[in-house]
């Protein structure tokens, strides 16, 4: 094997070891892949945190002077990865959140293997937030308008690339939880359930079941309107007590199960009344019947138990 090769080799196999998180900066010396002694590892660490901190903050003087202090103090790190990341974190810092996305690209494209790849990852997740919970970015360099759309788009490629990873999960969450937030509870369902087939394990799988039996009962109009949302919410929520008893208590499943009783049964007397009104007592009554039967012991029962009675 070339020499050539196996330096590559060498230097993929130590940063996946800095990467997985064994506490060790590496950094690359007469041809030879060394460590920062553990003095100089916690002020490199603190150092870098300090940075992160700084840009995320908007801080941007005080970053660039941070900046240029870590690179005298630590030369030896100082490499094309740690200048690329640094460029993006500066756009970061100012808020140009559209040049950071494609300077952090551009970094996972040229640097794969950058002990720096994770911050570059938490910082297009931040961005991807910032833009689902409303930010706004601008258009044509004209006008500006909320970035939900970006935001989406960030978080689905972060989503696509880092796998099975926390923050590929994360990533996915967020959008439906942006969806929520905007009360599109039918597109949040839908990523829930995108969600729930691709990761069908673990509290994954049952913060989407439950996510998904929140956003059926959330997208019920009303009475006047169709209630097959309200039956799939039930189905979820009643899915969720077989297969999580312990945590349904803690969610309040049954009184939301018990919630959805109350309304399926008030959408048939609803029913019952509009014929009650019109004339057709013999439909009425076969909706009464209805609700006498299926929930006897609801609202809508001791209603129809009154009318009866007049």
């Amino acid at each position: 094997m070339s020499e050539k090769k196996v330096c590559l080799l060498v230097f993929v196999a130590v940063m996946v070891v800095c990467r997985a998180g064994f506490g060790e900066t590496w950094y690359l010396k007469d041809g030879t892949f060394k460590s920062l002694d553990a003095e100089s590892q916690g002020q490199y660490l603190r150092d870098v945190a300090n940075i992160k901190t700084l840009a995320s903050t908007g801080q941007c003087r005080d970053l660039k002077k941070a900046v240029k202090k870590l690179k005298a103090d630590f030369p030896e790190i100082a490499g094309a990865d740690l200048e690329a990341f640094l460029k993006a974190d500066m756009y970061f810092c100012k808020r140009k959140y559209t040049k950071a996305i494609r300077a952090y690209d551009k970094f996972f494209e040229d640097y794969p293997q950058s002990g720096l790849y994770d911050a570059a990852l938490e910082r297009q997740f931040q961005i991807g937030v910032a833009y689902l919970n409303g930010e706004k970015k601008r258009v044509m360099m004209v006008f500006t308008m909320k970035g939900y759309a970006s935001g989406e788009k960030i978080m689905e490629r972060l989503s696509d690339r880092e796998g099975d990873s926390p923050i590929a999960i994360n990533a996915a969450k967020e959008i439906a939880v942006s969806y929520e937030n905007r009360d599109l509870y039918r597109d949040a369902y839908m990523q829930w359930s995108y969600i729930s087939s691709r990761w069908p394990y673990g509290d994954v799988k049952k913060d989407s079941m439950l996510s998904m039996g929140r956003c059926k009962h959330a997208n019920y109009k009303g009475p006047k309107y169709d209630n097959s949302s309200l039956v799939s919410a039930g189905s979820y929520y009643k899915e969720f007590i077989m297969n999580y008893p312990e945590d349904a208590g803690g969610y309040n499943i049954s009184n939301k199960a018990d919630q959805i009783t109350e309304q399926l049964a008030y959408k048939e007397f609803t029913i019952a009344q509009y014929y009650h009104r019109t004339g057709y007592r013999q439909s009425a009554d076969y909706y009464y019947k209805i609700i006498l039967e299926k929930w006897p012991n609801s609202t809508a029962a001791e209603m129809v138990r009154r009318v009866n009675e007049i």
